[in-house]
């Protein structure tokens, strides 16, 4: 029995407005800001045109959130993307959405961020040299399997990690903006005297730094893909968006603002890890403190993707696109276990596969088209269900302007690398042959039918899981 008193078997709604918040801004904030200015800068090369993109990335993705929560208060099941594509356009663009999300963009960002994890966990025990990859590699799994079995067990313990690790990472950036500011306080200026000398402004190049700064705010749409979670989603979805993302773009710009007030423009281009350089250079024997922050930090970014990933995955199951073992929950602790259990597995296996890194390159495009189709699924709807209940409706202006940057952001690196287009719509289009005769298909093999039955029974035995009860959403 729930706090209710149903004993329906149902993801519950236990995420409170401080939770969704601790979402959004802990997904947020990884390993981007401590390591995307250098991206930023070598593109521009400019002080103040860098400080501009880091707060057009913020007003941009703020836009974004908005037309999410338009979109996730009218939609009310989770899933974010999927959900949202399904809806407007039904199964193939929405198995689509899924099969990329499942082959490139949930597993090698959770692969990404562990590694990242790894790399900084191990840094202070190898303070004059690079760790050993294998060291990183083992704290990367450990992390996935540690933080697998947490959201496995409870959703408030996965929010209570989240809350924790949102909080370490928010110390640490005022700490470096803290320090920013004594410094400048202290007539160190020399560095921003000439903010917009030497700034390199074409087109292509300011369009590499916004790939650069809206990829440190990647995450700001998770919050969509638990909704059915999050207690009064109606009010606290756009709240926490409200909240959330000023937090972070005013955090992100002043972070920024030290950085340069501190280093020299070639010590920004040349570092790796731009916060630990500033480390370095301003806490002294304190230095070690800011390679942990970074762990913790990305400790917490792995936990944001692991929890939503797993919801994606769950819907994806509940409609049909995916096995039905995916779609069961804990009778106890009201998890979707293998669907958390599947995400994580595959996260530790890209881990350990040393070519992951060529994955990102194809990241970005099918990230942002996939954002921009959801974008054209919110007009699309508001022009064939007008009469849709919306209790958040955003201008027009909003999404039309948002569809357009998204179209840029997917067409520019085409100019640049066409290579990587093809690739990425090839892996794309992969999922059609997959859908026909996977999915759409009557004729299924016996054989793979018993074994999948089977093995489904003998998980819902192992974990004590069953089919979650599927309430109705609006139309």
């Amino acid at each position: 029995m729930d706090e209710e008193g149903e004993d329906k078997v149902v993801l519950k709604r236990k995420i409170t407005l401080f939770g969704g918040v601790a979402l959004i801004v802990g997904t947020i904030i990884g390993s981007g800001i401590f390591v995307s200015p250098t991206g930023v800068f070598l593109e521009v090369k400019s002080v103040g045109l860098s400080l501009v993109i880091w707060a057009v990335s913020g007003l941009f993705s703020t836009i974004g959130a908005l037309c999410f929560a338009e979109l996730g208060t009218c939609i009310t099941r989770s899933g974010g993307d999927y959900a949202y594509i399904l809806e407007a356009f039904g199964d193939l663009p929405a198995f689509l959405r899924l099969w990329v999300a499942l082959l490139i963009i949930r597993p090698t960002t959770q692969a990404i961020v562990a590694l990242t994890f790894g790399q900084y966990a191990a840094k202070p025990f190898y303070p004059d040299c690079d760790p050993p990859a294998a060291a990183v590699s083992l704290l990367a799994a450990s992390s996935l399997c540690l933080l697998t079995a947490i959201n496995c067990l409870s959703v408030q313990w996965a929010m209570a990690v989240q809350n924790l690790f949102t909080s370490a990472k928010l110390l640490a950036l005022v700490s470096i903006v803290g320090a920013g500011l004594v410094h400048m306080g202290s007539g160190h200026k020399q560095y921003l005297s000439t903010p917009w000398k030497g700034g390199d402004y074409n087109m292509v190049s300011i369009s590499m730094a916004l790939f650069s700064g809206l990829f440190a705010f990647g995450g700001w749409n998770y919050l969509n893909f638990v909704t059915e979670e999050l207690q009064d989603p109606y009010r606290n979805l756009p709240r926490a968006i409200w909240i959330a993302m000023p937090i972070v773009t005013l955090i992100y710009v002043m972070a920024n603002l030290a950085y340069f007030t501190v280093l020299t423009p070639q010590e920004i281009m040349q570092s790796p890890a731009v916060a630990v350089t500033f480390g370095d250079r301003m806490f002294g024997k304190l230095s070690w403190t800011v390679p942990v922050f970074v762990a913790l930090s990305t400790f917490g970014g792995v936990n944001g993707i692991l929890f939503t990933s797993g919801r994606l995955i769950l819907i994806g199951s509940q409609v049909g696109h995916l096995p039905k073992v995916f779609s069961l929950i804990s009778v106890q602790r009201f998890t979707p276990i293998p669907a958390l259990v599947f995400t994580g597995f595959v996260s530790v296996i890209m881990v350990c596969w040393s070519d992951v890194y060529v994955l990102i390159n194809y990241y970005s495009q099918v990230l942002w088209f996939s954002i921009g189709a959801c974008i054209a699924a919110l007009l699309y709807l508001r022009w064939t269900k007008p009469d849709m209940p919306r209790p958040i409706k955003v201008h027009l202006s909003l999404p039309i302007t948002f569809l357009l940057c998204c179209l840029f952001l997917v067409i520019t690196p085409t100019i640049q690398n066409p290579i990587n287009t093809v690739v990425a719509v090839c892996i794309t289009l992969s999922g059609i042959p997959v859908y026909y005769l996977c999915v759409r298909s009557e004729r299924k093999s016996k054989t793979v039918t018993n074994i999948m039955n089977k093995l489904t029974i003998w998980i819902q035995k192992l974990c004590i899981v069953i089919p979650q009860e599927i309430e109705e959403t609006c139309k």
